[in-house]
């Protein structure tokens, strides 16, 4: 038999496998076809050749592919059926064949180190050594930070040049600007997606989760274009996110390391809307209440990414940022906060005024819980006037008894309260039986 066997045609032309080195033995399962493959093209482009068995007989793709790719294939159910293991099987073969030696790599992950293991077969005695395997190298993990933008030319640049310092790529999503924003954020250094349209903060966002989870990006940072974020809190934000490993770690401007100056009516506002964000999700112990539910300034895990830009359900306007945190809490997604400074001095990129704003994040907040939790919005406050009006009734009728005139006024209280909580009540149950069945 010849020390030299032909093995199929490549882009580098004919590869020669040599039957004076050892053979490298590999074993399938119903899930490693791919690493199977992408082994077999490896150990066989150093001139070794790759020997493929299974523990079980049956068609697996993995024995399929070493099928096409040249390599020994030894099916359980052969002339070595007897032996006990995949592994005997394996020393068995290469024996038989003439290998000097073989490398049992069986079904481990990685990639054998063919030197090492030449040279570890060398300094023993045994037919079959364990293979040495590639050192496995750590990456750094990826930052991509995302910036939403609309009609931004004059901040954009300064806020992507200081962005660029603490991310391997900045993505600014141009959400239909009418001014310079793209040419001075690409100017800056900036990848920017450009939307054909205005479709508001939310749509943006949802750009920005579609881009970074095709990028496969390890962290996302959003922050806002007008300058009011300082990027050089990305590293103690992502540090945060790594040392909790909570999906979403959000910039908190209420902490006490935070230096923000914020309006007192702006404060008054977000205490509100934070009050009652927390409450719409049902946490109910201070201590685990998010302090600022209303932070533009985010790092997404690569889990919540992924989970993010395939949900449809986030909205286009200034809402997102609350619809973001619905979506965490009912994927049981863990959220962490971290100090951040936000500079109130810039000229804000928010189109509505606080009040407006405002307006509609309670609208949003009320909304969400009439649909997730009509039982607390509905039912609780149903019973509570049921209540009210039974004791108006109480009233009504105690003074009637002994003084004999009816109250008119108790008499409407308590029919208002009563009529007004059956209804709240039954309503409250109705939702919740549809949300049951539309779950």
């Amino acid at each position: 038999m010849s020390d030299k066997i032909k093995q199929s045609p490549t882009n580098d032309g004919i590869r020669e496998v040599s039957k004076n080195l050892p053979a490298v033995g590999l074993v399938a399962t119903e899930s490693n076809a791919e690493w199977i493959a992408a082994e077999i093209l490896r150990i066989h482009s150093r001139a070794h050749q790759a020997i493929v068995t299974a523990a079980v007989d049956t068609n697996l793709q993995a024995l399929t592919f070493a099928r096409w790719l040249d390599a020994e294939v030894i099916v359980p159910s052969g002339n070595l059926a007897e032996t006990e293991t995949p592994r005997e099987r394996l020393r068995l073969f290469a024996k038989q064949a003439g290998y000097p030696g073989l490398v049992y790599h069986g079904e481990e992950k990685g990639s054998v180190n063919l030197p090492a293991s030449r040279e570890a077969l060398k300094n023993t005695e045994n037919f079959t050594i364990d293979a040495r395997l590639e050192p496995v190298t750590d990456t750094e993990p990826t930052v991509m930070v995302g910036i939403p933008a609309y009609n931004e030319a004059a901040t954009i640049g300064t806020v992507v040049e200081s962005a660029r310092e603490y991310a391997d790529t900045v993505l600014v999503v141009d959400d239909g600007s009418t001014d310079d924003t793209v040419e001075v954020a690409e100017a800056a250094g900036a990848t920017v997606y450009e939307h054909d349209r205005n479709v508001g903060y939310g749509g943006a966002l949802n750009s920005i989760f579609d881009q970074a989870d095709r990028g496969n990006a390890d962290y996302l940072v959003v922050l806002d274009a007008d300058g009011q974020h300082d990027p050089s809190d990305i590293p103690e934000l992502i540090e945060r996110q790594r040392e909790s490993k909570a999906e979403i770690v959000i910039g908190n401007r209420f902490d006490e390391a935070a230096e923000t100056e914020m309006p007192l009516y702006r404060r008054f506002g977000l205490f509100t809307v934070n009050f009652m964000t927390n409450l719409s999700v049902g946490i109910l112990n201070p201590s685990k209440r998010l302090s600022d539910t209303q932070s533009g300034f985010r790092v997404y895990s690569q889990k919540a990414i992924s989970s993010l830009a395939a949900d449809n359900s986030i909205g286009d306007r200034m809402d997102a940022s609350t619809n973001i945190l619905y979506h965490a809490y009912s994927n049981d997604y863990q959220i962490a906060e971290a100090p951040t400074t936000i500079d109130y001095d810039v000229e804000a990129s928010n189109n509505l005024g606080p009040v407006e704003h405002g307006l509609m994040l309670v609208g949003n907040i009320v909304r969400t819980v009439e649909r997730d939790h009509p039982i607390m919005l509905l039912c609780v406050p149903g019973v509570t006037c049921v209540v009210i009006g039974i004791i108006f009734i109480h009233f009504t009728m105690f003074n009637y008894i002994q003084s004999g005139s009816f109250l008119l006024g108790y008499a409407l209280a308590s029919a208002t309260f009563t009529i007004i909580g059956i209804l709240s009540s039954f309503t409250g149950i109705i939702l919740h039986s549809l949300e049951l069945y539309r779950q």
